[in-house]
């Protein structure tokens, strides 16, 4: 990552044409972890990885010169953009003018039940806020984890902590995140 690294410093001077050099080394990277999380989204989800990877990019660099202190920062905020992407969308799916919580039905399979994801993803996020107010480690590693896909050692590595330290932020956060949720569940 010496040629990101050199790029996101040359972003961070103002330099206009840096965000246009990183693109094409990060863009592989973030239609992988595009892709894991859609795969992961329940089937009558309309985005498309490629479409969020454009959603978090224009969030990302679309304002003016963004600035990214490393690797790190930069997958943290690509894990924040998909993040509000997926809940705008959620919220958008659940609004009344967008039928409220109806879902659509494909008719050739009319006897399956289509799951409904949204109050989770709505859940997870309300109560990721609550911990990342008492462990902003632990909430960065749920972002990158729940909203990107990234497996723990990726997360890992993106946060520049060890595995092992990962694995407890993630034990610790998942249950307190259960407890949350179940919790504020009516």
């Amino acid at each position: 990552m010496n040629d990101a690294t050199r790029i996101l410093t040359a972003i961070e001077q103002g330099d206009p044409h840096a965000a246009g050099e990183l693109l094409p080394l990060v863009y592989a990277e973030l239609r992988q972890l595009a892709a894991a999380k859609m795969a992961a989204e329940a089937p009558h989800q309309t985005l498309q990885p490629t479409a969020l990877v454009h959603e978090v990019w224009l969030r990302l660099v679309g304002d003016g010169a963004p600035t990214f202190a490393n690797r790190a920062h930069f997958f943290a905020a690509a894990a924040e953009a998909m993040r509000w992407i997926l809940i705008d969308k959620a919220r958008r799916r659940r609004a009344r003018r967008h039928g409220g919580d109806q879902q659509r039905v494909n008719l050739e399979e009319v006897e399956v039940a289509v799951p409904a994801d949204d109050d989770e993803l709505l859940a997870v996020h309300e109560a990721l806020d609550r911990l990342a107010r008492q462990n902003r480690a632990e909430a960065e590693l749920v972002k990158l984890r729940y909203f990107t896909g990234m497996t723990l050692a990726e997360a890992a590595a993106a946060l520049d902590i060890s595995p092992r330290t990962a694995d407890n932020y993630w034990a610790h956060a998942r249950a307190w995140l259960y407890c949350e949720i179940k919790r504020q569940a009516p």
